[in-house]
């Protein structure tokens, strides 16, 4: 006969549930009884009414769902918030040192985490539904759910300028997923912001994306036009990106706080073998079945590959200003170029053809426009023509 869950003290709940998220692997959790006022939701309107949110029509679409917790369930009373430590083990930005090869977000170096933390959540809420009295959902970052601000009210962390959290323990490496629940938990200490006058993350941004402290313009954020941007970039955020194929952890690195980060203990967010040395010209030559082989379980893997080829071929166009050996890995990585001038996609063949011309004499790429004048798409039309 199935046990009738218990109905514990809410410190005894607490301790109980702290102890098997421990066990699981979370690095860190924090309680909070849901305040009856969102400011947070007016900060979001605000920025999705300054067309500060670009291209990512999800976030307007679901402003109403985001306003407050309860909208996503009006049962919830309290939030049990959790953070995953996923602090690197090496210099994040140790990559950007090398423009033949791509930098990718630390986040995005080992198994897509979405997958890793919804699985240990519906793990820890299955213990409490089998254990204590109470309902409860379980949220990673795919949900409408405004787990950042979660997080600060609960005194996980606080919102540092760069608008990410920031942990005393964990820097600012350290994934969040909520638990809510309509078991009523009295709120953990709340966390209030050590940034001081520091600026370090809002200097470190290659591309200026932040308007001031806590406001950034995403569409001005790497992490943004790599990942959830569609189409061909600004011209100058593509000589910024370095080789910065897949997000940006500039403003993350650059935290003061990072000196008491830890390296994640979890084996699938580990940097997976090869992935410091991944060469932008072999990248440049995947296809389809290809991409997807090598970045299985990545969250890289969801941008598509014409996303990735035109990523790739900005940051072939920045390694020609670099490059230190010329010659030979110049000339091939044109010749890829010039193949990728044929892929299906026109972001693809748009993208090429802006990095050819970087790496081409004046006389050279003209001669190569005229071998092209049959090409009807209009946006690669306008990379032949300088429009």
């Amino acid at each position: 006969m199935k046990a009738k869950p218990k109905k514990l003290p809410p410190e005894a709940f607490k301790a109980a549930v702290r102890t098997e998220a421990l066990a699981l692997g979370f690095a860190d959790l924090r309680y909070l009884d849901i305040p009856p006022l969102w400011a947070a939701s007016d900060r979001l309107k605000a920025f999705v009414d300054a067309g500060l949110h670009g291209q990512m029509q999800w976030m307007e679409d679901t402003l109403e769902r985001r306003a407050h917790p309860t909208a996503m369930w009006p049962d919830a009373k309290s939030a049990i918030v959790l953070g995953f430590n996923y602090g690197p083990d090496t210099d994040p930005l140790e990559q950007l040192q090398n423009p033949d090869t791509a930098n990718i977000s630390v986040y995005a170096r080992g198994d897509d985490y979405h997958d890793l933390i919804k699985k240990k959540l519906k793990a820890l809420g299955g213990y409490i539904a089998q254990n204590f009295d109470c309902q409860l959902k379980v949220f990673v970052d795919t949900a409408p759910l405004m787990e950042k601000p979660l997080a600060h009210l609960s005194g996980l962390g606080w919102q540092g300028k760069h608008t990410n959290l920031v942990s005393r323990q964990f820097g600012s490496w350290l994934f969040l997923g909520v638990i809510l629940t309509d078991h009523v938990l009295e709120s953990d200490t709340f966390e209030p912001d050590h940034c001081g006058s520091c600026q370090a993350c809002l200097e470190a941004c290659p591309t200026d994306a932040f308007i001031g402290p806590y406001q950034l313009d995403a569409r001005k954020c790497l992490s943004y036009l790599t990942i959830e941007y569609k189409g061909a970039w600004p011209e100058v955020f593509r000589h910024q990106m370095g080789n910065r194929i897949y997000g940006c952890d500039d403003c993350l690195a650059a935290c003061p706080w990072n000196k008491f980060a830890q390296t994640t203990q979890e084996i699938k967010l580990a940097q997976r073998d090869g992935f410091d040395q991944l060469r932008l010209i072999d990248l440049a030559q995947l296809d389809d079945d290809a991409f997807r082989a090598l970045f299985a379980k990545s969250p890289i893997k969801r941008i598509g590959l014409a996303s990735f080829l035109r990523n790739v071929h900005y940051a072939i166009a920045n390694s020609f200003k670099g490059n230190a050996l010329a010659g030979t890995e110049n000339d091939e990585m044109i010749a890829v170029l010039n193949d990728n001038l044929t892929r299906e996609h026109p972001v693809v063949r748009a993208s090429a053809v802006w990095a050819l011309k970087q790496g081409l004499s004046t006389d050279v790429f003209s001669a190569l426009r005229a071998l092209h004048m049959s090409e009807t798409d209009p946006d690669v039309r306008a990379e032949w023509d300088g429009v």
